[in-house]
């Protein structure tokens, strides 16, 4: 870096000067010092501008300098927008960025860019151009607090990283049939972003992320659309305290390892071939805290390997869950199971899918030492369930009379041969959860927040000093 090696060599100028014996690394440490009190100089420096309702938003953004803030006031302003060197971007009064109508509304092509507080609407209608109320084509950016409507995709990352996304309310075109629509937050090959704490509704998915590792999701509520989530070939996410609610959908994930879900609520998704939460072939997954209820099916297992669901409550979902033979290693354990219509329904001959201490709504043993574990087995299946599985059309007679004394006759007589699949040691009383938020997290952050602030000022404190002694 140019002005990180001349602040070293002016240091050692000034060494040799006054005779002065500096070690390399000193030589180092203070070039490193001077680097820093020029940044910092150039950020107090920078300018603020104004724009009115009568003026160009893009001519004050191809008049500014690096660093520059432009504040846009309240009004509504027609045209497109590229951000193509470092700027903040701060609306005031939630003034309006209408699209022209054709390519995307606003495209960020520049590194450690903020736009934050607008209302972005009327972007084109090319999916294939990835037309956007919002391209992210940079990293290191800021988008928070805007409003984004009559978009075809909401925010697209497009090898885009380590980029802050949150707070945005963002809504698709409700007029065109969900296909035709693009998603809310799409992602391609971005890794290391942070998403939180937005509101997608009205897309085609909530949120479609391909190619993506590392990604952070939080605290985001995504709801009337196809897939809440749709994920694809994206290892090492997180996602924690998000809500998917009322969608064809919860969740995909498809092709992924080492994928996080916790505190996620999942909630009332329902359609053709619908479900809460659908892992397909991935591996290392872990599920842990989540609320997954009334859904078609609560969770689908297909060609998953080596993954643990812990600690969830699975309830009133038609089918709680839907397990092809291809599972493999999987293991259900501390699980509250509450009125579904059926436990399971096994696609395939067999499973070495375990399940232990769970607690099971329908269970019928007893505890007699009173240690909060059943002293008999709970059969996941019983014989209807476990023929309905690769007899779907037997579904028809699930509550029939039939189907119920089919049940009782397994119990009773051992020799009608039914699932094998049991909770050797399950719960008897329902185990019960807390999700507070993080307050040592909290804390500790924003103490480090006003530790940084608190440098940066002193900081740019010297510089200010510095500079004016020079001049």
């Amino acid at each position: 870096m140019f002005f990180h090696r001349r602040g070293t060599e002016i240091t050692q100028r000034f060494a040799e000067r006054f005779s002065l014996c500096v070690s390399a690394r000193t030589l180092r440490l203070c070039g490193e010092i001077v680097f820093l009190l020029f940044v910092l100089s150039t950020i107090a420096h920078a300018e603020t501008h104004t724009i009115a309702p009568t003026q160009s938003i893009q001519a004050a953004i191809n008049a500014a300098q690096p660093g520059d803030t432009i504040q846009v006031q309240a009004g509504t302003y027609t045209e497109n927008l590229t951000l193509d060197k470092s700027l903040t971007l701060t609306g005031i009064g939630k003034p309006i960025v209408r699209g022209t109508g054709q390519h995307s509304t606003i495209i960020v092509a520049a590194d450690n860019c903020t736009i934050q507080g607008f209302l972005i609407e009327h972007c084109g209608s090319d999916l294939q151009q990835e037309d956007s109320g919002l391209l992210l084509k940079s990293n290191h950016n800021r988008i928070e607090d805007n409003e984004l409507r009559d978009i075809l995709y909401g925010i697209y990352l497009l090898k885009a990283s380590s980029n802050t996304i949150q707070r945005n309310v963002i809504r698709g075109r409700p007029e065109l049939e969900m296909g035709d629509r693009g998603a809310g937050l799409h992602l391609w090959n971005s890794p290391n972003n942070t998403i939180t704490d937005n509101t997608i509704t009205e897309t085609r998915d909530g949120m479609y992320i391909q190619s993506s590792p590392g990604n952070l999701i939080t605290h985001n509520r995504v709801t009337k659309l196809r897939y809440g989530l749709h994920y694809m070939n994206s290892d090492d996410n997180n996602f924690e305290d998000n809500i998917f609610s009322d969608n064809v959908a919860g969740a995909a994930i498809m092709y992924s390892k080492r994928i996080t879900l916790r505190r996620n609520a999942f909630i009332n998704n329902r359609g053709f071939s619908s479900f809460g939460i659908l892992f397909q072939d991935c591996d290392d997954c872990v599920t842990e805290n989540n609320f997954i209820i009334n859904n078609a099916c609560g969770v689908f297992l297909e060609a998953l390997r080596k993954s643990r669901f812990a600690n969830n409550v699975i309830a009133e979902n038609d089918v709680a869950m839907q397990i092809y033979s291809s599972a493999d290693g999987c293991e259900f354990s501390g699980n509250n199971f509450v009125e579904n219509l059926s436990p399971l329904q096994l696609v395939g001959r067999e499973t070495n899918t375990r399940w232990q201490q769970n607690f099971w709504s329908d269970y019928d043993g007893y505890d007699l030492d009173s240690n909060g574990t059943g002293d008999v087995a709970h059969k996941v299946q019983n014989v209807f369930e476990y023929l309905e599985g690769n007899f779907p059309r037997l579904r028809l007679y699930f509550n029939s009379p039939a189907a119920q004394a089919l049940a009782t006759a397994e119990r009773t007589f051992p020799i009608i041969k039914g699932s094998s699949l049991a909770d050797a040691a399950p719960l008897t009383k329902a185990v019960s959860f807390n999700y507070p938020f993080n307050q040592t997290e909290t804390t500790r952050g924003s103490q480090l927040v006003l530790a940084l602030i608190s440098l940066l000022m002193f900081g740019i404190a010297v510089a200010t000093i510095w500079k004016g002694q020079r001049q």
